[in-house]
């Protein structure tokens, strides 16, 4: 099931409790530099990202998800970097959906990114759109995908690959990806008891269309009445 972190008991940004989706740990760290003192509870199942995150966060970090409950602690629950795409089948992505809304209060929100299958982004994971990224030494890694099997059934399976100079051979990982276009997605959210109050196609908040790159939803709980109330596109 897929990880996000917990933030209790502080204010940021106008919610009083956040949950978010920790990674390497930078939201941590984030959250920290402006003076969070809330309690941080770190959710990813990769060994290497605790470590890191551990480093980042200086707090408690965990396995995964099946280590805790939370029963309506949250006031706003984040997953960043496309981690939603990990969950490759409606088992997974069902039980990701339910996980979170238990853990949201009444008047919380799930906020979360996907790409867009529209857009195609995936024909341009080719090796030959390469980017430079910067370790923790300072060092430049040059980093490129190759897709190995094309965008099918909704999902794509490809390796990306990390090079520097003084490295004896590339290092490869290989991912799958699942993409689910707005329409499949809304039904998945109100299934699982969520309404979409907001929604836009970039990281401009512009809207959605077949050529933006994401799918960004700002959803909550579905009011007793099941009634899903205005939703913002």
């Amino acid at each position: 099931m897929q990880p996000w972190c917990g933030v209790q008991q502080a204010q940021v940004q106008g919610a009083a409790t956040v949950a978010r989706r920790c990674g390497t740990g930078r939201l941590f760290g984030r959250a920290l530099g402006v003076g969070h003192e809330g309690r941080l509870c770190g959710l990813v199942p990769a060994a290497a990202m605790l470590v890191q995150a551990r480093r980042q966060a200086g707090r408690e970090v965990l396995g995964d998800l099946a280590a805790t409950r939370w029963e309506r602690e949250f006031d706003l629950v984040v997953m960043t970097g496309h981690s939603f795409q990990v969950l490759l089948n409606d088992e997974q992505l069902r039980g990701a959906l339910a996980a979170v809304h238990q853990a949201l209060s009444r008047d919380g929100r799930f906020v979360f990114e996907t790409r867009n299958p529209a857009a195609r982004a995936s024909e341009k994971w080719t090796p030959e759109h390469v980017r430079e990224v910067t370790d923790t030494r300072g060092h430049a890694v040059r980093v490129w995908h190759d897709v190995e099997t094309p965008l099918a059934g909704g999902r794509v399976t490809y390796t990306e690959t990390f090079d520097h100079p003084g490295w004896e051979r590339p290092r490869v990982s290989r991912s799958a990806l699942r993409f689910i276009g707005p329409h499949a997605l809304d039904g998945f959210l109100t299934e699982a008891g969520f309404a979409v109050h907001e929604r836009f196609g970039d990281w401009g908040r512009g809207p959605l269309t077949p050529a933006a790159p994401e799918i960004i939803t700002i959803a909550g709980p579905q009011d007793l009445s099941g009634e899903s109330g205005p939703t913002r596109h």
